[in-house]
């Protein structure tokens, strides 16, 4: 039962602990984890005992040195008898990015829990809480953190072939099922955490097919957000003028403004996206679609929102205000609804409008996600859901930013509805594999 149990428990903290993130696990109870995540070292509190003894024991200068990407407490709420201490505690070691990682049981497996230890399946230990999601949550919050991501995980703790496997996967993450798991998973960052100063500049990602009448109007509307904003502009595929228009341009403004121009290598607004970012040097990625629908005067929004900390990826919502007639086509609007669900449901976090062009992250954080792109791999012809898997997988703070969807005035859209709902459809059941079924 422990060998498998524990081998479950892993796998789920490795969907977002990294090989090479630096974890710092507050007062183990059990050295199952830590024997696992090769990388983590122990740390106890003045006047506390730690259970696991283990030579890569730190202090909290060393903590703070460290600098953490994550702080793991595994099962430790059960054993301490003031949780709010505990957290303002950990609280005092967090770096502007450091996520805390609480792992604890569902009470309604407190008899089995307790019949387990007597029957010796189980370590003898001497659990004093048992509390629910909603009071992590709110521990967290009297402790200045906010809760990112909550999810819960195992119907059944031990080994039985072929049905444990099928159950923990698929039935165990469902609505209703959820309910019984024993283990809860909520993960949480500092309610504090700015972009860390002085005042950042943004890279303005722009990809552009077929746009041509509408580069002037982006050069000349983009807003100054940052002390040294650069806008990048880059063409792919067009048939029209767009590459002319966009030559045009930046031999008219290069020595006015931080521009820069390039031309696609493959297909597909994602990989645009991508070649934009990667000639792109300031500390905020943004991206901003060349129809103009959204438009760029919405841009300081996104930017304040992730100064001020609100949070790290900042996406774009067409589906609050009322948009330009013919703006968005009824079957649209009805599918970016149901792919918004959906993915909510497969991504543990909110989303309105998962569709929406317009995204923000910074620099460090896209670096970090473009490094682990293989997990998902090059699936995504579009760019969206190359960086919300990335993001949700990082556990960032995922915050929408209203806007007003405009028609566009120029050109046909780039979008197929059918077609590319199926694609949307394929990478929906891609993401729950990757990351709702494990």
């Amino acid at each position: 039962m422990k060998k498998y149990f524990y081998a479950l428990l892993f796998k789920y903290l490795s969907l977002y602990i990294f090989k090479e993130d630096r974890v710092v696990s507050v007062e183990p109870v059990s050295d199952r984890i830590s024997q696992k995540l090769k990388q983590v070292r122990i740390f106890t509190r003045e006047n506390k005992k730690s259970i696991v003894k283990c030579n890569k024991t730190m202090s909290a200068r060393d903590v703070k040195t460290y600098n953490p990407d994550y702080i793991l407490l595994d099962g430790t709420i059960h054993y301490d008898e003031n949780i709010q201490d505990l957290f303002k505690d950990i609280h005092g070691l967090c770096r502007y990015n450091t996520r805390l990682v609480v792992v604890f049981y569902n009470s309604m497996w407190r008899p089995l829990v307790r019949l387990s230890v007597k029957m010796g399946l189980r370590d003898a230990l001497p659990e004093e809480n048992w509390v629910s999601p909603n009071d992590v949550n709110n521990f967290l919050r009297l402790s200045d953190f906010e809760t990112v991501h909550s999810s819960s995980r195992i119907l059944i703790p031990f080994y039985i072939p072929l049905l444990s496997n099928i159950i923990n996967r698929y039935i165990a993450p469902l609505p209703l099922f959820n309910l019984f798991n024993i283990v809860n998973f909520t993960i949480a960052k500092s309610c504090y955490n700015a972009f860390p100063s002085p005042k950042p500049s943004v890279s303005v990602v722009v990809a552009a097919r077929n746009e041509e009448q509408h580069i002037d109007d982006i050069i000349k509307r983009v807003p100054t957000m940052g002390p040294d904003d650069e806008l990048i502009i880059i063409e792919g595929n067009s048939t029209d003028r767009t590459w002319d228009k966009i030559q045009e341009a930046y031999e008219a403004h290069k020595n006015s403004m931080n521009l820069k121009i390039g031309q696609q290598n493959g297909k597909g607004k994602g990989d645009a996206v991508r070649k934009g970012f990667d000639m792109a040097t300031k500390e905020i990625f943004m991206i901003l679609d060349a129809d103009l629908t959204v438009p760029p005067e919405e841009l300081p929004k996104f930017y304040e929102a992730i100064l001020s900390g609100k949070g790290e990826y900042i996406n774009g919502s067409r589906l609050v205000y009322p948009m330009d007639d013919e703006a968005m086509r009824y079957a649209n609007i009805i599918g970016n609804k149901f792919f918004a669900l959906a993915f909510s449901f497969v991504l543990g976090q909110r989303f309105k409008d998962t569709l929406c062009g317009t995204k923000v992250i910074s620099r460090e954080n896209y670096l970090q996600l473009a490094k682990h792109r293989c997990y998902f791999g090059d699936f995504d012809p579009f760019g969206d859901f190359d960086l919300i898997f990335g993001a949700s997988r990082m556990c960032l703070k995922i915050v929408e930013v209203p806007i007003k969807y405009r028609k566009r005035v120029y050109g046909d859209t780039n979008i197929s509805r059918w077609s590319h709902g199926v694609i949307l459809l394929k990478m929906l059941l891609f993401a729950s594999r990757k990351i709702k079924f494990i």
